[in-house]
């Protein structure tokens, strides 16, 4: 939860720096710079948007994960507690397996939901969408 926390607060200053009026600056050679200047800046801030989204996301996702694990080792530690005496150990093992089979789903989903997949994918998005924004304002330039 605090990583989720986190991630939006970060997307919230992101998008707070983003939405801020730009300094002036002078006057564009011509307006098929502006618009391209333009055009770079929305994609970008969209991407970034998108990036941070996409972040929060994959951290809820690994969250859920995290906390419907935990909730079925307790589930398997509270019936093995109660098991009768001849039935403690194999209650106990059954626990044990339990608990093997939740930590390796929660890691795979770590794996999957979190910065190894959906964040590198949005990363590898936003960078392209700078370098063509750039690329559209230097051809804009003529330069």
């Amino acid at each position: 939860m605090n990583k989720l926390i986190a991630t939006l607060i970060a997307g919230l200053f992101a998008s707070a720096a983003f939405a801020q009026a730009p300094a002036p600056v002078a006057a564009p050679a011509t307006p098929a710079v502006a618009k391209a200047e333009v055009k770079a800046d929305k994609s970008t801030v969209a991407a970034v948007k998108t990036e941070v989204k996409v972040d929060a996301k994959a951290d809820a996702k690994v969250e859920k994960t995290e906390m419907t694990a935990s909730e079925k080792k307790s589930k398997a530690h509270a019936k093995a507690a109660k098991a009768g005496a001849e039935d403690k150990v194999k209650a106990e093992t059954k626990a044990d397996k339990v608990d093997i089979k939740a930590d390796a789903k929660a890691d795979k989903a770590v794996v999957h939901a979190s910065a190894k997949a959906d964040k590198a994918n949005a990363k590898t998005e936003v960078t392209a969408v700078k370098a063509e924004g750039k690329a559209d304002v230097k051809a804009a330039t003529g330069k």
